[in-house]
C-alpha cells in the first residue's frame, strides 16, 4: 500500500509517495538522496541515522516514513548554514573527532539534540546522551571534546549576537 506524505527536510518543501512500510532512512537516502544518514544497524542500536524531527533526535531505522507526515526533518546535510559548518561539525574536524566518518552524521545530530536542550553539558552529560551511538574507530575522548568545543563556540557566537 502506498500512502502519500508531506515532509520538510533541511528547510525544504516535499510531497512524496511512499511505501506503508518504508521507513524514513530510506525514504532519506533512496528518494531525497540525503546520503549523509547512514544505515549501520537497522535495529536502532548504533544511532548513524539519527536526524532530527521537529527538534528532537531520532533514529530514522525506527520511524515509517509515513510517521513524518507533516514534520519538519534535519539530517546532517541540513546543519552548515550559507557554506558556515555548524559548530558541531566544525568541532568534530578542529577536535579530530572522526576517524572512518561512519557515525559521525549520527554522533552530530544526537549532539544537536542535546546542546539544544543543555548548552553547557559536562563531560559526563555528553558521555551519557551519545550512549546510543556506537563508533566503532575512537575511544569517544575526541568526541567529548568537539562536543565541548561546539559548546563553547556556540556561547560565543551567543555573546556576540547580542
Amino acid at each position: 500500500m502506498n500512502l502519500t506524505i508531506q515532509v520538510e527536510v533541511n528547510g525544504k518543501k516535499h510531497k512524496s509517495t511512499v511505501e506503508a512500510r518504508q521507513l524514513l532512512v530510506y525514504y532519506l537516502r533512496d528518494q531525497l538522496r540525503l546520503t549523509g544518514t547512514h544505515i549501520g544497524c537497522d535495529t536502532s542500536s548504533c544511532g548513524s541515522c539519527t536526524v532530527m524531527i521537529d527538534g528532537m533526535a531520532v533514529k530514522s531505522c525506527t520511524m515509517l516514513a509515513a510517521q513524518a507526515d507533516g514534520c519538519a526533518i534535519t539530517t546532517i546535510e541540513g546543519l552548515a548554514k550559507k557554506g558556515e559548518l555548524h559548530p558541531l561539525q566544525e568541532g568534530f574536524h578542529q577536535e579530530h573527532g572522526l576517524q572512518c566518518g561512519f557515525c559521525t552524521p549520527g554522533m552530530i545530530m544526537t549532539a544537536v539534540d542535546l546542546l539544544s536542550k543543555n548548552p553547557e553539558p559536562t563531560e559526563m552529560d555528553i558521555r551519557h546522551a551519545l550512549e546510543g551511538n556506537f563508533c566503532r574507530c575512537t575511544g569517544y575522548h575526541n568526541i567529548v571534546r568537539a562536543v565541548q568545543f561546539a559548546s563553547a563556540k556556540m556561547k560565543e557566537m551567543e555573546v556576540a549576537s547580542v
